[in-house]
């Protein structure tokens, strides 16, 4: 057949085409947008082995959840490799507020929030124990040049395959994202966690209330 004797289109078919063309790009661009909101909010996943059941948290509009201290469960024995070849526990800072960091070398909001717990670090130094953990870099090479560019003086637990993330049981206030920041009370028990990129006044925010009980 001869394109003289085809059918033309019909017109309203192709608007119909057109406008699910244009719902189609926008819908993409919705999700694109999203994706890049992740991105730039939470690096990767991390444990699942936990979960919120049971966890008697509040969670905040700033994304911080909270727990108030008769309801808190004990943070699971965390120790291993540091990034610079020591061995270490959080049970030997029993006494101490400590403050969890999950972060990867490869993680651009770990490289926006660092400035911030290396100044709150050195302002709480006597009262609270710093500890990051160094979770999904193959390689101790560009984490150890993480350290020394943000001037880090606190250890990193070394943990490439993010084992200790997965430590934290069921009904716990467990990390799931890279970063993340758990603060653990003098009692060996979870008070607090943030699954995002912290600021300064966030991470004070975290870490004063803590500090302050007795």
């Amino acid at each position: 057949m001869s394109a003289a004797c085809r059918a033309p289109r019909s017109p309203n078919r192709s608007l119909r085409r057109s406008a699910r063309s244009r719902r189609s790009r926008a819908t993409l661009l919705a999700a694109g947008a999203a994706a890049v909101a992740l991105t730039l909010s939470a690096c990767s996943s991390g444990g699942t082995s936990g979960g919120s059941g049971k966890t008697n948290f509040i969670t905040g509009k700033d994304g911080i959840a909270t727990v108030k201290k008769g309801d808190r469960h004990d943070a699971p024995g965390l120790d291993g490799e540091t990034l610079d070849g020591k061995q270490l526990s959080i049970d030997d800072y029993k006494g101490k507020v400590v403050v969890l960091n999950v972060w990867g070398s490869w993680c651009p909001p770990c490289r926006a929030e660092a400035p911030n717990f290396v100044k709150v670090a050195a302002a709480t130094k006597g009262d609270v124990q710093f500890v990051g953990i160094n979770a999904r870099d193959p390689q101790k090479g560009p984490a150890i040049s993480f350290e020394k560019d943000y001037k880090v003086t606190y250890p990193s637990l070394y943990d490439p395959m993010g084992k200790l993330m997965l430590r934290f049981p069921k009904g716990t206030l467990n990390p799931q994202f890279i970063p993340s920041t758990i603060v653990v009370d003098r009692d060996g028990k979870i008070a607090a966690r943030s699954q995002q990129p912290l600021n300064e006044e966030k991470l004070r925010k975290m870490v004063d209330p803590v500090i302050a009980e007795k």
